[in-house]
């Protein structure tokens, strides 16, 4: 623990007015209740505590001005009702809000306990006992500070969440994560804590979470005031108090629990429809289908090229009667030959740079034999989502009934990644550049309410509430291999609890993979058996052999029979597995729907009192019945999988029984995937 910080807190709390002359600015500061809320002011600087939901609270401050209430962030325009009190005594105010109770000292230093017994959950530390003090603001110019947030560290402490990185860390501790929107790295900066509370750093500018054992900050490159939001509870009641303040994610359509194929890239319409008749030929569950990049006349023309897809209204028309969606791939990216960028130009509807043009990255388009600079429109901007929505109404909702995308590279893919030069309608990039890839998620939700169309958007990147937009987040463009998989459960479960539901993988990786190889199809076996256990199932892939990058493009064949006889036979078996359990999976997502609990868990969302729970990072629960210990090393014909205590445990396969709170070793063939149903719940996955 950060043992000077506890004894500074403690001489505080002892509710004397006077502090020690060692530390900087010796102030004590002046409480007064207003609206409902606690505000502490001293040395130029406003401190707001505000109830925000049950057992919750809004934490603001800013140096020389007051709080401002228009900033972008993830939380809500409005807080649900809750009781409440607020009381000065003893030099100190005291905010209670059901469970969580919120002390402030004279210097406006802030500790949050347990309101039942006082136990300290989390809180704030001096850097130093001279300077600087818990909240730093270094000034960066035009009223922007490189802002600081410190806190206490505790040596038995476990946190999770942050989004989805590919560190393969379940357990964040120790880390040091930038807070940044990257190709496989989702920054959604909420953490939930084993000491009993979940926390979210509501501010989308680009900067860092430090996580280490002499203390945790949070650091916001430039900004406006810091800005956080803090429940007690166990990690189930944070899953549904964060998801209360920030957006429940819809109900998941009926018909995006099946399995989704797709491949990079099918480049035609004839191509992409044998696939589809061929799944229907063999009798093969089939639920969507994608139309990925490069079927566009233009990169940000958002239209289908005549020439590769003449009649895309037979094709739709095709796959309805084969009980098939059809998925579309969408980019945020304008190339300056596309017939919409001089008046996105013209109407400020693009990504602008405070230095040089807009344009952000080099990407090959249709008809130029080079790479040209595309910009980004601005999803932040009203206007550019109403403009964009506007194109994918006219070109593909009203002529076709496309109502399903894929919002990919929605980042934005910066080639650099300096979002120092970026000026979006929002704000300056380095304050919030975290907030795109929501923003964009947002066009298309709003556009398809609106045409009174159910949501589901398949996208790269995620912030804070991406999830009330109909957001489904998958890993990114990943490797291909075993190790690659393994990384995959960490990222899902970390992702489960940042709010974001409905999550996927590329099924057998992104880059490479051999159809022809072995080991490959080993690994896809594997892989394709977790992709049937989790929230979303979705084959896709670059499969060798590829092709340079460009609109001819196109990678090795990836359907289901793609992989021979032996690895085919199993990838069917799991196929129709997915299909029997779909009535479960919808029952799953309706609860993240109506209470916010994510349908892939770490084993302690539903076992917080079982110690062993909090460490196991290979295995998860599917809802609340169904546990799954998937398979992640090659040539293996066993598993080992720890089964919580506080249940008994069903080996779905062959019925044996055995009690939780152990380990436990069981067959694995390859057409195998260990699962373990609870208390005697009944599933069906033996068929």
């Amino acid at each position: 623990m950060n043992q000077p910080a506890e004894d500074q807190l403690a001489e505080d709390r002892t509710g004397r007015a006077t502090v020690s002359l060692a530390q900087s600015s010796p102030t004590v500061g002046t409480f007064r209740e207003r609206d409902g809320a606690l505000e502490w002011t001293g040395r130029q600087e406003t401190l707001r505590i505000e109830p925000w939901g049950p057992d919750a609270v809004r934490v603001r401050a800013r140096l020389g001005g007051p709080l401002l209430d228009d900033l972008p962030g993830a939380l809500l325009p409005q807080a649900p009702p809750t009781s409440s009190s607020v009381k000065t005594e003893d030099g100190r105010g005291l905010l209670t809000v059901g469970a969580l109770t919120v002390e402030v000292n004279g210097e406006g230093l802030v500790r949050f306990v347990r309101t039942a017994d006082g136990t300290e959950l989390l809180v704030e530390a001096r850097a130093h006992f001279w300077w600087p003090g818990s909240r730093l603001y270094t000034p960066v110019g035009n009223g922007h500070h490189r802002l600081e947030q410190r806190f206490a560290a505790y040596d038995d402490e476990k946190l999770y969440g942050l989004g989805q990185h590919q560190h393969g860390r379940l357990d964040q501790k120790g880390l040091v994560l930038d807070l940044v929107q990257r190709n496989a790295e989702v920054t959604i900066p909420v953490l939930t804590s084993s000491r009993g509370y979940t926390l979210l750093w509501n501010n989308p500018a680009i900067g860092r979470v430090e996580l280490a054992g002499n203390g945790t900050r949070w650091v916001a490159d430039s900004a406006r005031q810091i800005d956080y939001w803090i429940t007690a509870g166990d990690p189930a009641d944070g899953q549904r108090r964060y998801s209360a303040v920030t957006g429940r994610t819809p109900m998941l359509p009926e018909w995006a629990v099946g399995f989704w194929q797709c491949k990079l890239r099918y480049r035609t319409q004839d191509e992409l429809l044998s696939v589809a008749r061929e799944y229907k030929r063999r009798g093969l569950p089939l639920s969507a289908i994608v139309c990925d990049f490069f079927h566009w006349t233009h990169l940000g023309d958002w239209r289908f090229d005549p020439a590769e897809w003449p009649d895309p209204a037979a094709m739709v028309r095709e796959l309805e009667e084969l009980g098939v969606k059809l998925v579309v791939s969408v980019w945020p990216s304008v190339s300056p030959l596309s017939e919409n960028h001089a008046v996105l130009d013209q109407r400020g509807f693009l990504i602008g740079t405070e230095y040089g043009p807009p344009a952000h990255a080099d990407w090959p388009d249709k008809g130029v034999a080079s790479t040209v600079q595309v910009a980004f429109y601005d999803a932040t901007n009203p206007g550019a989502r109403d403009f964009l929505w506007s194109r994918i109404r006219d070109n593909y909702l009203a002529p076709y009934g496309i109502t399903a995308f894929w919002l990919d590279a929605c980042e934005p893919e910066l080639k650099p990644g300096f979002q120092e030069n970026l000026r979006y309608w929002a704000g300056p990039g380095l304050e919030v550049g975290n907030l795109y890839p929501a923003d964009n998620a947002r066009a298309f939700h709003d556009g398809l309410r609106a045409a009174g169309e159910e949501v589901i958007t398949l996208n790269r990147s995620a912030w804070a509430g991406s999830q009330r937009y109909g957001a489904a987040l998958w890993s990114g463009d990943i490797g291909a291999d075993f190790a690659t998989l393994r990384r995959q459960i960490a990222a899902g479960l970390n992702t489960a609890l940042s709010g974001i539901p409905w999550w996927n993988t590329d099924i057998g990786g992104f880059h490479g993979g051999d159809p022809d190889d072995p080991g490959y199809r080993e690994v896809m076996v594997r892989w394709f058996q977790f992709g049937a256990l989790s929230p979303l199932m979705r084959l896709h892939g670059f499969r060798d052999p590829g092709m340079p990058l460009g609109p001819d493009m196109t990678g090795g064949p990836n359907e289901v029979w793609s992989y021979g006889e032996e690895a085919g036979a199993v990838l069917e078996t799991y196929l129709r597995l997915r299909e029997r359990l779909r009535p479960y999976v919808l029952d799953v997502m309706r609860e993240a729907h109506e209470e916010g609990l994510p349908p892939m868990r770490p084993l302690f969302l539903e076992f917080p009192g079982d110690p062993a729970a909090w460490s196991v990072d290979d295995a998860y629960l599917f809802g609340r019945d169904l546990l799954v210990a998937p398979v992640l090393t090659a040539g293996a014909t066993s598993r080992t999988a720890y089964l919580p205590a506080g249940a008994v445990w069903t080996d779905a396969w062959t019925g044996e029984t055995y009690p939780g709170g152990a380990a436990v070793t069981v067959d694995a063939p390859l057409e195998r995937i260990p699962l373990f149903l609870r208390d005697g719940a009944r599933l069906p996955v033996a068929g």
